[in-house]
């Protein structure tokens, strides 16, 4: 039998977070949370990409999320549920990207992501091999969005000017 804390947890609230976008859906330009251009992609983002300025990711940028639904204008700030994670190694660096949505994601949306995130871990592979970066890329998994939330360092009070690493 279940106890009630077990049965608030499954009736319990995705993460409400504000993300600003910085890619918008179809965007062929891929832009860091500090909006310099990062490179070219040879196919345009499926979803909007941005970051939430409230945490900072484990690789020292601001915590990254997507955006599902109609395409949002670059800059748009968006409220909006975290649903989802999505773990990401780039160059030995683990990295989340928080899944968010106005409603909850279907199983094929989900395996549709993961595919994605699968697809550009081999794409960002290649372009770091290119660059003379080293370092494991893949896609980890779908995680808890509380949970990837909790590893990241709130920003509250701490100065951030940007990512330590280039990327």
């Amino acid at each position: 039998m279940r106890s009630l804390s077990d049965q608030d947890d499954l009736i319990r609230e995705p993460p409400l977070l504000e993300v600003v976008i910085e890619i918008p859906m179809g965007s062929f330009l891929k832009r860091g949370s500090t909006g310099d251009l990062d490179f070219l992609s040879p196919v345009p983002c499926p979803f909007n990409y941005g970051s939430v300025e409230d945490y900072v990711g484990l690789e020292g940028d601001l915590l990254d999320a997507v955006v599902l639904g109609p395409r949002l204008r670059r800059g748009s700030r968006v409220s909006i549920q975290a649903y989802g994670a999505i773990g990401l190694t780039d160059r030995g660096m683990y990295d989340d990207k928080l899944i968010c949505a106005h409603q909850p994601i279907r199983p094929w949306q989900r395996s549709l992501i993961l595919l994605f995130f699968r697809f550009y871990a081999r794409c960002k592979g290649l372009l770091n091999f290119f660059r003379g970066r080293s370092g494991r890329n893949a896609c980890e998994g779908w995680c808890d969005a509380s949970d990837a939330i909790a590893r990241a360092r709130p920003r509250s009070g701490m100065e951030w000017k940007g990512p330590v690493v280039p990327f």
